[in-house]
């Protein structure tokens, strides 16, 4: 409702005359201001182009390879079978146990980058924020630089260090079914090892330094002021450092074909998810390719990926407490 308002009267009318205006005056309140509130349309010029690729690129891929994993081939024709592709993956003979030995590198994979990579870099990390190291952008340039390096650069250079024909080892630490994954292991932690360090490095050296003296003047030691004060404000990043390391170790696949090839050898000892997908949905030698089950095994990727995503999400995020530094 509107509001009359009376003003006052002017200069030169009669003394009986009195003159009186209404003026509409807008409610004030929450009601009036979301009235006025507009829809930020500059927004979606900012946000729908990157929006649009990543649909095109990603979220279109991810659904129709959903849909093609439940569609076999039957006399030249897509047929829908539901998830029979997928008992057919899980209960075959040959395939089952070829799935089931890729799971498992895969994880053994992702276990080597998580207890020697993440320690390593958050011990690098720790040495490069200490105020009395001189030279600190030296040594993180020179550490992060193997990250900048192409996967077949690493691969042929390190197949040389460790060959017992031109390296510095006796032992075909690639050649033995025993080593070959670890050793392929090792080689992506020193190419990526700089990826923690960075982030772990960006938190240390955002604490105050009040906090870090505080616990010096306490009589705190180093040792001490590192686990006490320090890590606890790391734990947000060791949970993001940790699901970005499952994220990407479970989609591996460049180091391990260049060094080893699509059988992932020797006796598939090296096999991971990726390399097992290659071959099922492209072939290899005397297998034949499939789209319908190479989309199966990448369904089943990408469930076993977004199962220790949820994990992180729902057993460490909403249980660490995290400070605005």
């Amino acid at each position: 409702m509107s509001r009359l308002r009376t003003t006052s009267q002017p200069a030169g009318t009669s003394a009986g005359t009195t003159t009186a205006s209404t003026e509409a005056v807008p409610p004030a309140g929450p009601v009036a201001r979301s009235r006025r509130r507009r829809f930020p349309t500059h927004l979606v010029v900012f946000i729908a182009p990157a929006a649009a690729i990543y649909t095109v690129f990603m979220v279109y891929p991810l659904l129709d390879s959903l849909r093609l994993s439940m569609f076999a081939p039957r006399d030249g024709v897509q047929v829908f079978v539901g998830l029979d592709n997928f008992v057919h993956l899980l209960t075959d003979d040959l395939l089952s146990d070829a799935f089931w030995n890729a799971v498992w590198n895969n994880l053994v994979f992702f276990a080597v980058h998580f207890l020697v990579q993440n320690p390593i870099g958050l011990l690098l990390a720790a040495l490069l924020a200490t105020p009395t190291l001189s030279g600190r952008g030296t040594y993180r340039t020179l550490l992060f630089l193997p990250t900048t390096l192409s996967v077949v650069i690493v691969g042929f250079i390190w197949q040389l260090i460790i060959s017992p024909v031109w390296g510095f080892v006796d032992t075909p630490l690639l050649g033995q079914s025993s080593t070959a994954l670890v050793t392929l292991a090792l080689m992506s932690v020193w190419q990526y090892i700089g990826i923690p360090m960075i982030l772990f490095y960006a938190v240390l050296i955002s604490i105050p330094d009040e906090l870090t003296e505080a616990a010096t003047v306490d009589g705190a030691s180093a040792w001490t002021t590192f686990w006490r004060v320090k890590f606890p404000l790391l734990l947000p990043t060791v949970g993001i450092v940790s699901v970005v390391t499952y994220v990407a170790n479970m989609n591996a696949f460049d180091l391990i074909y260049t060094v080893k090839g699509a059988l992932a050898g020797p006796d598939f000892a090296s096999d991971i998810m990726g390399t097992f997908f290659f071959r099922t949905f492209f072939g290899f030698q005397l297998q034949q390719g499939s789209s319908t089950m190479g989309a199966t095994v990448a369904t089943m990727m990408f469930l076993l990926i977004l199962a220790g995503v949820l994990l992180y999400f729902y057993g460490w995020q909403r249980r660490v407490e995290s400070y605005e530094l």
